[in-house]
């Protein structure tokens, strides 16, 4: 398997991007290895790396979730939640897998290569969920601690100040782009609270149709949830 080969070849610079030193290849070789690749190759019994990121999911949640329950004591359980899941999602993830290059290294089928699988944002956000299982499994917890801190404290530090969040404007304008040249409005149709605890509320329109609506602590937290409401509805018409 000249893949595997050169995949081996490449495996030091892949440590070098993140850090750590396998002790076992085997399970960096797994958690690197799409579905894909591992179908093609199913007669030589190929391990893809999806029970790794049910794993990786797992751990990843926890490191998050002790490290902002320790270092910001004074955010209450909502708060804790809602960082968490900015900094966990599938777009933050895919931003931190770009950032140490996990595309190059994966082992993707001739399909998946071809669509542009290398640099998709559910494949490198589930190779790097992958990648933290491997890690704890290899290493144990205080190793895949020290790589989930040293690369997504940037991230958490933005979520907790509220500076985090999917761009789901820009996901909802690529949406509609194809196929109207109306104007996308976001309306602040109301405003609630104390102006040290405002809580605004948009509606998003094409024209005088409304098809989403949100709210946020600020507009820009709620123009995005009302973006993520219309793509929301409209992926269930």
């Amino acid at each position: 398997m000249r893949e595997i080969d050169k995949w081996a070849k490449q495996c030091m610079a892949l440590e070098d991007q993140i850090g750590y030193r396998f002790k076992n290849q085997i399970t960096l070789l797994e958690a690197m290895t799409h579905s894909s690749f591992a179908n093609e190759w199913r007669h030589k019994k190929m391990l893809d790396n999806e029970r790794l990121e049910f794993l990786g999911d797992s751990v990843l949640s926890l490191i998050v979730s002790h490290y902002i329950f320790d270092k910001y004591s004074q955010l209450p359980e909502g708060e804790l939640t809602k960082v968490r899941a900015n900094v966990v999602c599938e777009s933050s993830l895919a931003l931190k897998a770009r950032r140490i290059h996990i595309g190059k290294y994966l082992l993707l089928g001739r399909g998946e290569e071809a669509s542009g699988g290398r640099d998709r944002d559910s494949i490198l956000a589930d190779c790097l969920e992958s990648l933290i299982a491997a890690i704890y499994l290899d290493g144990g917890f205080d190793q895949a601690r020290n790589f989930v801190i040293d690369n997504f404290m940037d991230l958490i530090d933005l979520a907790v100040n509220g500076e985090l969040m999917s761009d789901y404007k820009t996901k909802l304008q690529e949406i509609l782009q194809s196929n109207t040249q109306d104007k996308i409005e976001y309306i602040v149709v109301r405003e609630e609270g104390p102006d040290h605890n405002k809580i605004f509320f948009v509606e998003v329109r094409i024209g005088e149709k409304v098809i989403g609506f949100g709210d946020g602590k600020n507009k820009k937290e709620a123009e995005q949830n009302a973006a993520k409401f219309a793509i929301s509805n409209m992926s269930n018409q």
